[in-house]
């Protein structure tokens, strides 16, 4: 497999795009050297790069593309929509039909506010929670790696370049699935703390009745509690994770799986909190998720037939099949190649990724290069394992045989030294303050 055209092509694109992509998981410090740099097309779950390589995708889109690439009735949706018209000076009827029946599966939900990605939502998430308390702190899991582009989050990450300290204050961290270390921070920030923002599950489940204490802890201090819902909304279940857990949030957040790749996210909540960016209430008002694409036509269609398809077909269902099978064929070769305490599988069949460990059994960024590197090669583009509707019987197994083929140079190379397999540089977290590592 050659990738002689990415190659040129990376080396324009870094000299007029800082990082040569326009989202930082994408770039080329997250793949191996051997790699596709480009993509050009995708259908199902396979996509071709600019060489004409051919890659099964798992992740597909960061997660964002559930139905396939090229869904049709989606694409025919969005399509028929631009065609009358993308953006008008006053809402479209499209806004009002689609509000009522994404309602009408997350249970809790009174009132939506659409937006274009996944920042817009938690980020207006935490303003309204700031009017709504009169506090300006926010509460954020220290185990969960990314709930915002704005300052708020990335702040308080390893790459807080360029935001003020002022703001880097106001956020402080909690340990997921411990309640004390949570309500600690209630006692040291006494009335500050405006709400706690996170993802009910990442890859563990949350303690028995930790999802609902966590609720409890906010109301009691006076803070409101925000379900990122971004990744476990239509993957969880089609009423998101809160649904899956039987919780219900003051406020939550969803993007991504919601329009099939199309640019839509939204915020959801209680009407006396949302009201606050509406006109129906004598309180200060908030400036809430107001932009002049946030309702384009097009992306809310898309939305609307994803989430129609959704209710006809058993998506989910088929996301946790799917994901089952990859589970059981990948773990019986951890097994059978004795990698158990080297290479793991995590988190739920929908939403399954991968760990690496190196011969110390200490997590490994140059055995997870080394294991792309291998899958790379093998017809494969994938950082995680996460399946979706497209992906088929013969996608699966053929995976799961390619797979076996990597493990089996990742365990020479624990045996053998990485250098001897391993072919140029590693990859390296998104989250640090310098390009070396």
């Amino acid at each position: 497999m050659k990738f002689t055209r990415s190659n040129h092509l990376r080396r324009r694109a870094h000299q007029i795009i800082p990082g040569g992509c326009h989202t930082y998981a994408k770039g080329d410090d997250q793949y191996p050297e051997l790699s596709p740099g480009f993509i050009v097309r995708g259908k199902g779950s396979h996509v071709f790069d600019v060489d004409g390589n051919e890659f099964i995708e798992y992740g597909m889109g960061l997660r964002a593309v559930t139905l396939g690439h090229g869904y049709e009735r989606v694409a025919d949706a969005a399509s028929k929509a631009m065609y009358e018209g993308i953006n008008f000076l006053r809402p479209s009827l499209l806004e009002l039909e689609y509000a009522e029946e994404l309602l009408d599966v997350v249970p809790g939900a009174e009132m939506v506010k659409f937006g274009k990605h996944g920042s817009d939502a938690t980020t207006a998430a935490l303003k309204l929670a700031r009017a709504y308390t009169g506090r300006e702190m926010v509460a954020i899991p220290a185990q969960q790696p990314f709930l915002s582009v704005d300052d708020w989050f990335i702040g308080s990450t390893a790459m807080p370049g360029g935001i003020p300290e002022s703001q880097r204050a106001l956020t402080v961290k909690f340990d997921y699935n411990d309640l004390n270390s949570l309500e600690s921070l209630f006692e040291a920030y006494p009335g500050s703390i405006a709400c706690v923002i996170m993802e009910a599950a990442k890859e563990d489940d949350p303690d028995d009745n930790y999802l609902q204490s966590v609720k409890d802890l906010c109301h009691k201090y006076g803070a409101l509690f925000v379900i990122d819902e971004m990744i476990t909304g239509f993957r969880w279940d089609i009423g998101g994770a809160q649904k899956y857990y039987n919780i219900d949030p003051d406020l939550s957040t969803f993007g991504k799986a919601m329009a099939n790749g199309f640019s839509v996210s939204a915020l959801m909540g209680k009407r006396d909190i949302m009201n606050l960016g509406g006109l129906n209430h004598n309180r200060e008002r908030v400036f809430l998720m107001s932009t002049t694409h946030g309702a384009e036509t097009h992306a809310l269609a898309a939305a609307r037939e994803t989430l129609r398809v959704y209710k006809e077909l058993d998506v989910i269902g088929e996301l946790w099949q799917k994901g089952a099978i990859l589970r059981d064929g990948i773990q019986a070769i951890i097994d059978e190649l004795r990698l158990n305490e080297f290479f793991e599988l995590n988190g739920k069949d929908c939403c399954l990724v991968f760990g690496t460990r190196d011969q110390d059994r200490q997590r490994s960024q140059p055995f997870r290069t080394l294991f792309m590197q291998e899958t790379i090669k093998r017809g494969l583009l994938m950082p995680s394992l996460i399946v979706s509707y497209a992906h088929t019987e013969s996608d699966l197994k053929y995976t799961i045989e390619m797979i076996g083929e990597a493990l089996v140079v990742y365990k020479k190379a624990l045996g053998e030294g990485i250098s001897k397999y391993l072919i140029g540089r590693s990859v390296a977290p998104v989250f640090r303050p310098y390009n070396s590592v």
